[in-house]
């Protein structure tokens, strides 16, 4: 067994299930090694969809993701979604081929690139060590949460490796807890708690729910673990830009905010005007660096459900924010679809909102969201409910757009029994559009919705009211049903709530190839979470 064999077989071994990845000469052998080991092989069309794909399956399925491209060229096509990974902290592992003489045309420093965009490089030093450089690589990924780069340098390729054996993953190092008395004599005196729960909570809905019963507290999440709390009574939602007006108004009257593995930043808090004058914030972290990391803040550090199962036992029982009347006003006003709105439909055009919650009701409830960035992108994600934190994939960290389409190909394939859905713009999806192909060959039931404003329509919005010129922001209109059909897809257009008898046409038939939905949206002005991002940039 040679190098390359012994690190495709030695993730194989460690339970690798699925990779993604292009194939070239530099990464033909790992590849097939894998495959050998009995992983699945998805084979994308470009290395970005490729490791954005890996990104959402880690996401969904809580595995690491795993990773093949070719040296060069294939890691550099590859690096927006490796930055959105990397900041995402996503586990997952991407194997590059490497070519280390300068020399050659496909030599790029590529340890280098991998640490600008935050991710691990590691590197494959030889054949003797290549089983336990690929161990180290894995274990750094799945204890550390980290995205790591594994460069396999070919002229190690070859060199002899040994019998793969003593694959020891070890346990994660346990972080102790500090601090906890802070957040007990916070919540002790607290009458109107609300908690806010980040990624580094998704484990943690049932300890977070035990303690909000018992200190009255208001539940909320980061957009990122939208759907944690989905069936509580006291849930609010998403917290931030696409927080409704009773959710905004609940969090900023609240006295006391914990943020639970969330980093209470900038999107969250509405640039801090979500926290009132008088409020306490209070965040619980593995990370002691993430508390405070964005605005003042108390912390203590360690596991979230940890934290939440420790403060239980050394806090009184208290009606906190909770009484009859919210509760009556929650479930009157929890969604934004119960919010007043003027429609914007017209001349062809049907409104977001309307198209989002007529999908909304269309839909199986079972299903999982994955978005893309841009101008639409807080209409699937405020006016579309999903069933649980699995249900809502938000490729946002790097705010990239064209990673929606492969985010939800990778979700899917983590979560078959759920209808994956894909939300994107008309400028993501053209990015992205190659795997549209990938969709096909693999016979994905996706439905991919285009919120088509035939234009990069954030810009258009940013710019337009200044009087500045669009025209390198707006193009002419594309018929992009006709452009799916051509991949293969079924395809519907959208102008009207007419028009969506294709999409329960479809929902009722075999599904067995993806349906794109080309809405063509009113986008007469900007949305309102949008205006809160510009104020950050």
């Amino acid at each position: 067994m040679n190098a390359a064999e012994a690190v495709g077989r030695t993730l194989a071994r460690l339970g690798v299930r699925t990779a993604f990845g292009v194939v070239g000469s530099g990464n033909f052998h790992v590849t097939n090694a894998l495959v050998a080991g009995g992983a699945r092989f998805v084979a994308a069309r470009h290395e970005a969809g490729a490791v954005t794909m890996a990104d959402g399956y880690a996401r969904v399925g809580g595995e690491v993701g795993v990773v093949s491209v070719h040296q060069g060229p294939g890691l550099t096509n590859a690096m927006t979604g490796l930055a959105e990974a990397a900041k995402s902290r996503t586990p997952l592992v991407l194997l590059a081929g490497e070519v280390t003489s300068p020399r050659s045309n496909f030599y790029v420093d590529q340890a280098g690139l991998a640490a600008a965009v935050g991710a691990v490089p590691m590197r494959v030093s030889s054949g003797a060590d290549a089983v336990a450089d690929t161990l180290r690589a894995y274990r750094t990924a799945l204890h550390e949460r980290r995205t790591v780069l594994l460069n396999l340098p070919l002229d190690v390729h070859g060199e002899a490796a040994p019998e793969i054996s003593g694959l020891d993953l070890g346990a994660p190092e346990r972080v102790p807890v500090a601090g906890l008395d802070v957040l007990v004599s916070a919540l002790e005196v607290a009458r109107r708690p609300v908690f806010v729960a980040g990624r580094g909570a998704r484990a943690a809905r049932r300890e977070l729910e035990a303690l909000a019963e018992r200190t009255g507290a208001l539940l909320a999440t980061s957009a990122v673990a939208k759907g944690l709390f989905r069936g509580n009574a006291w849930d609010l939602d998403v917290s931030g830009g696409f927080a409704t007006p009773l959710a905004a108004e609940l969090i900023r009257g609240a006295d006391l905010i914990v943020g639970w593995g969330c980093a209470l930043n900038m999107w969250t808090m509405r640039h801090g005007t979500l926290i009132g004058p008088d409020a306490t914030v209070l965040q619980v972290d593995l990370d002691a660096d993430a508390i405070g990391a964005h605005r003042p803040a108390q912390g203590v550090v360690g596991d979230v459900a940890e934290v939440a199962r420790l403060a239980l036992a050394g806090v009184a029982a208290a009606a906190g924010y909770r009484s009859p009347e919210l509760a009556a006003r929650i479930d009157r006003e929890r969604r934004w679809r119960d919010v007043p709105y003027d429609d914007w439909g017209k001349d062809g055009r049907i409104d977001p909102r309307t198209l989002s919650i007529a999908l909304d009701d269309l839909l199986p409830a079972d299903r999982l969201i994955a978005t893309d960035s841009g101008n639409f992108m807080g209409y699937p994600a405020m006016f579309m409910d999903v069933p649980d934190e699995q249900g809502f994939v938000f490729t946002q960290a790097f705010q990239s757009i064209g990673l929606g389409l492969a985010t939800a190909i990778g979700a899917a394939l983590a979560r078959p029994d759920r209808l994956p859905v894909a939300a994107v713009g008309d400028g993501g999806l053209l990015m992205g559009v190659a795997e549209l192909e990938t969709a096909v060959r693999l016979g994905l039931p996706l439905v991919v919705v285009v919120y088509d404003d035939e234009a990069y329509g954030a810009e258009v919005h940013h710019f337009g009211p200044d009087g500045y010129p669009l025209d390198t922001v707006t193009f002419p209109p594309a018929d992009l049903a006709a452009i799916a059909r051509g991949f293969g897809c079924a395809a519907v257009t959208v102008r009207s709530g007419e028009d969506l008898a294709g999409v329960a046409e479809w929902l009722a038939g075999p599904r067995e190839l993806p349906l794109v939905v080309d809405a063509k949206v009113a986008a007469d002005r900007g949305s309102w979470w949008l205006e809160e991002a510009f104020r950050g940039q």
